[in-house]
């Protein structure tokens, strides 16, 4: 793996979205190797964290603040999606219906929704896309339309459009919405592949089932502020989890998984 001083490191930021302010003062730091869960409530500030990082938002700028990727406060946009890969349910939702599977995967290169008629696509990178597919082991998706697709073919599909260029990182929100119990055991067990692989994954969701057993560090975020930051054994507790939830409830574990259910 790539070496950097930090995937992420911000401090003290400010960050407004749809003209509402999300952060105020807030601070983390992600380094590489540090897979990473980031749970809170739906309108904790997840999104928005995400969206900082593969540069979809941008803090106010404030001499008393940054917000560094891969140690770069203005790190190039297309170098950026060349090391960092993302998943995420807007990306999902406004993707071209009629485009490949294979044209899914190949976007990627191009940091585009879809192919288009005006973008020169090689014989190299269709070759490319098509050994993306086979090692997701969905290359039977290669020719159907987008359309057509089960939303958990879509999500494996968009996956493989973030694996294109073999980043070091990827940045995965709410991973397993929407997707029924096959898709969601297939996608956690590529995910788990990943990670032993030496992917560094930055996990965002509300649903703490979603946290391979391989991620450690869990972090906790309320009302746009960094609540709780630990290991995963001491933060995934009957007492953290109804705190933040403000409900009562209990966790369980099962084969390094964890779940919550009412108390």
């Amino acid at each position: 793996m790539t070496s950097y001083s930090m995937l992420l490191d911000i401090q003290n930021a400010t960050v407004f979205r749809d003209n509402k302010k999300i952060f105020d003062g807030f601070s983390l730091t992600v380094e590489p190797g540090q897979s990473t869960a980031i749970i809170g409530p739906n309108g904790a500030g997840k999104s928005t964290l995400l969206k900082l990082l593969s540069r979809e938002l941008y803090p106010v700028v404030n001499d008393n603040s940054h917000v560094k990727i891969l140690g770069q406060e203005r790190p190039i946009l297309w170098e950026l999606r060349e090391k960092i890969g993302l998943v995420s349910a807007d990306l999902q939702q406004g993707f071209v219906p009629d485009v490949s599977g294979l044209g899914v995967v190949v976007s990627g290169l191009h940091n585009s929704i879809g192919l288009f008629h005006y973008q020169e696509i090689t014989d190299a990178q269709l070759d490319r896309g098509r050994q993306v597919l086979e090692e997701l082991g969905i290359e039977d998706l290669e020719n159907r339309p987008y359309k057509q697709m089960s939303t958990g073919q879509q999500r494996r599909c968009l996956l493989g459009r973030a694996l294109i260029h073999n980043p070091d990182h990827l940045i995965l929100d709410e991973p397993t919405s929407g997707l029924d119990l096959n898709a969601t055991y297939h996608y956690l067990n590529t995910i788990r592949q990943l990670l032993q692989q030496g992917k560094t994954i930055l996990l965002a969701t509300h649903h703490i089932h979603e946290i391979p057993p391989e991620i450690g560090r869990v972090v906790f975020i309320e009302d746009g502020k960094v609540l709780a930051d630990g290991d995963k054994q001491d933060m995934l507790t009957d007492e953290w989890m109804t705190k933040l939830f403000r409900i009562p409830l209990t966790v369980s574990i099962s084969n390094g998984f964890y779940q919550v259910l009412p108390a």
